[in-house]
């Protein structure tokens, strides 16, 4: 079973600062890798989504390509190799455009969202434990899912919105937030 670098040895507790009104202890779960959401955005305006299981929810997920990097290697790297291992995909650009704090009041974890296009198919490395499904959608068909609460992964989520920000507000390249607004 994956877990991305969680362990008891990353479980700690902690003190509330003393500017509180009575001392209290509190558990953190610490993580040893960056969460890593990329949103591989093709020409035509659609995006390749991945369907797996995740354990914890019990739960079938539709969500972007996501996955963790070390703490300490560039986050960057980290997510060209989720692209290729889930989805399949290289990609000739990448912009980071979002930073996450997941779950803030229990973890300290970070994590980092990435758009990347200029997509040119490679052989997929999934990992031995994971059962993944590739699926391209329109981006406003993942974005209205996405809001309407069908594909809750919170990265997911995030990524979505904030690329619709940016197709409207003109951050993108004309032709591509035209492809994905259509």
């Amino acid at each position: 079973m994956r877990t991305h670098g969680l362990s008891s040895d990353t479980t700690k507790l902690s003190r509330r600062p003393e500017t509180r009104r009575s001392p209290a202890l509190y558990g953190v779960v610490s993580f040893k890798n960056y969460a890593i959401a990329i949103l591989p955005l093709h020409d035509n305006g659609e995006v390749t989504l991945i369907g797996q299981h995740r354990m914890p929810l019990a739960d079938y997920s539709w969500e972007l390509p996501e996955g963790g990097g070390p703490i300490g290697v560039d986050p960057l790297e980290s997510a060209k190799r989720e692209l290729r291992e889930e989805a399949g995909l290289v990609a000739d650009d990448w912009r980071q455009v979002l930073r996450f704090q997941l779950s803030n009041s229990v973890t300290d974890e970070r994590g980092f969202g990435f758009i990347a296009t200029g997509l040119a198919a490679a052989e997929t490395e999934p990992d031995e434990t994971e059962a993944l499904r590739i699926v391209r959608a329109p981006f406003r068909q993942a974005l209205d899912l996405a809001v309407a609460g069908e594909m809750p992964d919170a990265m997911t989520v995030a990524m979505l919105l904030r690329a619709y920000h940016m197709a409207k507000e003109g951050e993108l390249p004309h032709a591509l937030a035209k492809a994905m607004l259509s």
